[in-house]
């Protein structure tokens, strides 16, 4: 018998618990004049704001987010040192674009060529990195393309490290939000370098393009691009009162346009969002009947703590319930998923996750389960 417990719970501040189970499906309706545009909540993964966000796109010089990363990734597997020092191609010095100003025969650190590619957006230093650490900049992109499959960016194709214009050098919105939660996940202490807002490289000092780091909303990062097939876009990520927020904006029409809608995208999820405790891993939610058990009841519980991102105006209209087949027949192994916890909400797309048995519970013996037979037909209870 299929059997739905509503529960009634006092909602507790999000910052009391240390991990953030991955959530919900939000996405609410807002517009706005990007062309591509995607917010998610990066503690739950709620999905705030979704347009497009699985087209595939030109991201200008937000792939260069993934070139650092994969430089990140052998300066963690220690084939790499920020102290090392490469050397500067002809190819790497002639690129045009954006520069970080490197001269042929050059011998400049990785830590140097990385505030090169995050600051001031080199193509330059790109090429650089991408030649030492594949051998040419083609060898480099099909690494890159393989690493973004490996993470989970299944809608990414790299055909160079700087994001010039080419038909094969292709992301979406929401493969870029990905990449940007892996950076600061995996790599926090490489992090800071996007939240520079300046960096000098031959006498030449050039500003962070990043717009949202000159606003006191929080934001630490990531980076810009733009290319006349991409318009102006914008891959962001800010911090505020215990939630990190994930921006990414593509197709917009000037830098101006996008500061002013980046700026207000980011302050609407703070704004109109909020994260809700419910439960902490091992925490108890009910306890469900057992059939020819050893035990009457078991408990159930959640594998982990357990936070969801709602619309603060809906927080009062959320209905949290268990539900299970009943009784649950013994015996009954800790750890098995044994019921689904839903939570809703007014005009929302509903969440569930997993609750599992708190204990073993053992079967009757033989003359326990008759006699548990026998009461079940007299009285219809388990």
């Amino acid at each position: 018998m299929k059997c739905i417990r509503s529960l009634i719970l006092v909602l507790a501040s999000a910052s009391a618990l240390g991990f953030l189970a991955l959530l919900s499906d939000t996405a609410e309706a807002l517009e706005t004049q990007a062309r591509e545009a995607f917010l998610i909540d990066a503690g739950t993964g709620a999905v705030l704001l979704d347009k497009n966000s699985e087209v595939s796109m030109p991201p200008a010089s937000m792939s260069k987010i993934m070139t650092a990363f994969m430089v990140f990734e052998r300066l963690k597997d220690g084939s790499l040192s920020l102290d090392d020092k490469l050397p500067v191609s002809e190819k790497a010095w002639r690129m045009g674009g954006s520069k970080m100003f490197v001269e042929v025969g050059d011998q400049i650190r990785v830590e140097d060529l990385l505030r090169g590619v995050i600051v001031q957006s080199g193509n330059d230093a790109c090429i650089v990195l991408a030649e030492a650490l594949a051998g040419s900049e083609e060898a480099f992109a099909e690494q890159m393309t393989a690493k973004a499959r490996e993470i989970g960016m299944t809608n990414s194709t790299f055909a160079n490290a700087t994001g010039w214009p080419d038909p094969n050098q292709r992301m979406t919105a929401r493969d870029l939000a990905t990449l940007a939660k892996r950076i600061i996940t995996d790599h926090p202490e490489y992090y800071h370098y996007y939240s520079e807002k300046e960096f000098v490289w031959s006498d030449i000092r050039q500003g962070n393009r990043n717009p949202l780091l000159y606003k006191n909303i929080g934001s630490d990062g990531l980076k810009t691009g733009h290319t006349e097939e991409a318009g102006y876009g914008l891959t962001a990520s800010a911090f505020q009162n215990g939630r990190r927020l994930v921006l990414v904006v593509n197709g917009l029409g000037s830098q101006k346009e996008r500061s002013a809608e980046s700026e207000r995208l980011m302050s609407w999820g703070f704004r109109e969002f909020g994260n809700y405790a419910l439960f902490e891993a091992g925490e108890t939610v009910d306890e469900a009947p057992v059939w020819l058990g050893a035990e009457k009841t078991v408990p159930l519980v959640v594998a982990e703590d357990l936070i969801v991102t709602l619309p603060r105006s809906v927080r009062n209209g959320m209905k949290v319930s268990v539900v299970y087949d009943s009784p649950i027949p013994a015996p009954v192994p800790s750890g098995l998923e044994i019921a689904r916890l839903r939570v809703s909400w007014p005009e929302g797309v509903p969440i569930e996750v997993p609750l599992m048995a708190g204990q073993d519970v053992e079967q009757l013996g033989p003359f326990g389960r008759i006699g548990a037979s026998i009461k079940f037909l007299l009285l219809g209870t388990p």
